[in-house]
């Protein structure tokens, strides 16, 4: 009787989106236009509060590599989840949306309805001169699922460890080209979300 040779077995693909850590920065109480700029920049300048992230789905020893954004609370987030001697992929395409705060320089708003509203404006089509428009960030999500999909065909498990908005297209197109959803971690800072591709188990 012939032997069949054994099949070999490989890793379930996998990819896991990881929201950053929470930035040290404060955003209480009313402020003007300008303000409402300068806590942005503060934001994305900003060190991450120290946390501790032991999800009992992350594979912490075999992540090597790691893909993140430019922006510092990505990269940091990273390395306080995986330690110093992971690779870090840094690409500007794993940015966070942009945001432009609109010019009312005589209103004084809550800085969380700054923010808001500033991003409902963008959606709408309204607030994107001289930032990305709402329909090339979706493209540039796209790209990024596309990048994560293949590596995790690739590798079996890949890490992107990003931001809110970005990670939530991301998924949404992971979805769209066959992935879904294995765990569902919400909005909060270390959220983590993880996909699988349809009809696997």
């Amino acid at each position: 009787m012939e032997k069949r040779a054994p099949q070999k077995s490989y890793p379930q693909p996998r990819i896991f989106l990881i929201r950053h850590a929470r930035p040290m920065v404060a955003r209480k109480g009313f402020a003007d236009a300008a303000a409402a700029r300068q806590y942005i920049t503060d934001y994305d300048a900003a060190q991450v509060e120290e946390f501790v992230l032991q999800h009992e789905a992350i594979p912490y020893k075999e992540i090597r590599e790691v893909y993140c954004s430019t922006l510092i609370r990505s990269q940091l987030t990273a390395r306080g989840i995986f330690g110093e001697q992971v690779l870090l992929k840094v690409s500007p395409d794993f940015r966070e949306f942009e945001r432009k705060i609109f010019s009312l320089p005589l209103l004084r708003l809550p800085i969380r309805l700054w923010l808001v509203t500033a991003r409902v404006l963008w959606f709408l089509g309204l607030n994107h001169k001289g930032i990305e428009t709402f329909r090339e960030a979706r493209r540039r999500a796209r790209k990024c699922a596309e990048t994560l999909a293949e590596d995790a065909d690739k590798k079996g498990t890949t890490v992107l460890v990003a931001h809110g908005l970005l990670n939530n297209f991301i998924r949404r197109e992971l979805k769209r080209m066959g992935w879904r959803s294995s765990i569902h971690g919400g909005n909060s800072y270390l959220a983590v979300h993880a996909l699988v591709r349809r009809g696997q188990e």
